[in-house]
Parts: C-alpha cells; sequence; structure tokens
C-alpha cells in the first residue's frame, strides 16, 4: 500500500485535519464538525499520552468526574453489550492496598526481561499514590450478546472494553488532565482484592488526575525503552483474491 511521503515520520506532532475532498452533500449542521472542532478532534489524539506522573491533588469534582466517565460510556460495543465497569478505588486504604499487587507483578516483568530488567525497575510505571483519581476498568460478566460475537466473544468484549478507555483517555486530555493505564498485576490477585463475582476480569488501573507536565513523546521512547514505527510499516497489502 503507499502512502504520501508524510506517513513516513514516525511521530507526528500533530494529525493533519484538512481535506481537499469535497462533500457532494452539506451535512446536517447540528453534526457537522467545523475545521476548529476537526482539528481540536485530531490535536487530542496526537497530544494523548500514557501518563505516569502526577501532580498530588484532591478529588476530582463529582461533575468532572462524571463527564469523563459520560465520555466513555459513549464508547462503541459489539452488540451494544456495554461490558465495561468503572471502581472508584481513590482512597488512601485503596491505594495501599493495590500497591503490593502492582510492585510484585513489577518485579515479576523485571525478571522475565533478563538483562534488562535493571534499566526496567528504573521506569516509572504507575502513579497510584499521586494520582487524584484511580479507578478500575472491570469486564463485566458475559451477558450472552451473540450479535457480532459468535466467533470471538471474549475478544469483541475486550475491544469494547478498551473502546472506553480511549474515550476517557482522550476526554481526560482535553480537559487538562493525565491518564495512565497500569496493567501490571496479577488478575487472580487483583480479581480477589476486588471481590468481583464470578465471570468478571480486571482489565486495568487507570491513574487519572493534573500533571505537572505532559509529555512531548511517549514516555518509552523518551527513555530510549523503545521506538515507535511509523504508520508504513503497519499497512499490510491483500493477497490475490
Amino acid at each position: 500500500m503507499t502512502l504520501p511521503s508524510s506517513a513516513d515520520s514516525p511521530r507526528p506532532s500533530a494529525f493533519s485535519a484538512t481535506s481537499s475532498a469535497t462533500p457532494t452533500a452539506a451535512p446536517d449542521p447540528q453534526h457537522r464538525f467545523d475545521d476548529a472542532e476537526r482539528a481540536a478532534v485530531y490535536r487530542a489524539i496526537a497530544l494523548r499520552r500514557d501518563m505516569r506522573h502526577f501532580t498530588p491533588s484532591a478529588p476530582l469534582p463529582d461533575e468532572q468526574l462524571e463527564r469523563l466517565l459520560q465520555a466513555a460510556h459513549a464508547a462503541p460495543s459489539v452488540g451494544l453489550m456495554q461490558p465495561w465497569r468503572f471502581m472508584r478505588l481513590s482512597t488512601t486504604a485503596w491505594r495501599e492496598r493495590l500497591m503490593p499487587i502492582v510492585e510484585a507483578e513489577r518485579r515479576r516483568t523485571a525478571q522475565a526481561l533478563g538483562e534488562r530488567g535493571a534499566e526496567f525497575l528504573r521506569l516509572k510505571v504507575e502513579g497510584l499514590r499521586d494520582c487524584a483519581e484511580l479507578l478500575a476498568i472491570v469486564l463485566a460478566p458475559d451477558d450472552g450478546t451473540v450479535f457480532g460475537r459468535l466467533s470471538l466473544p471474549r475478544e469483541m468484549a475486550w475491544c469494547s472494553a478498551a473502546c472506553a478507555v480511549q474515550n476517557l483517555w482522550l476526554a481526560a486530555r482535553a480537559e487538562h488532565l493525565g491518564l495512565g493505564w497500569v496493567s501490571m498485576f496479577d488478575p487472580a490477585a487483583l480479581r480477589q482484592a476486588l471481590a468481583l463475582p464470578e465471570g468478571a476480569e480486571p482489565l486495568g488501573l487507570l491513574c487519572l488526575g493534573p500533571v505537572p507536565d505532559f509529555y512531548e513523546q511517549p514516555m518509552l521512547e523518551a527513555t530510549g525503552w523503545r521506538q515507535a514505527r511509523p504508520l508504513r510499516e503497519m499497512l499490510m497489502e491483500p493477497p490475490a483474491p
């Protein structure tokens, strides 16, 4: 697949929100994005970061947290199953209870990385103690939805829940708040700590709140841990039909 040369940039600072295409019919003004609104959407996508450094602060105002969660709840879901569940764990007691679970997995990850283990341990991988809000994203038990899920039932539930987190991530960025998705935990240990019902699965701990600064580039790039690959490497040519 051939793209314009601009696709060779491995990490654009912002996405282009302009187009030379002329629509065949004017869209409903109520649902049309003007140029500034469209550019803002692309800017939020380009500047979103997985944050690990937070400014200790009071919990978010209830109306702001509800607004963010409503954005998450507006995510698409296969068969309208809406498998996401959010649990607020922002108290000091919850943070202290969850830290050993995350730390144990961090140590296990370092051991699995072999010679890069010590380097990994120097990275900051979570902000559980400092973030204004700590949420768990939980996959609900299967509700029996078949539409769109017959061949990949659990995978489509995971994808739907991930869409909710992405919505939350972008809404948080638009509100000048950082969000970090912490995936370092033993699922069984976290499931037990949260007393989840049979069939429910924890998918992540979400650190949310004000940050001192947003990273200019993804933290793993900035620290030299890994470099993002350009879009051209992600495009596949189909086989002959």
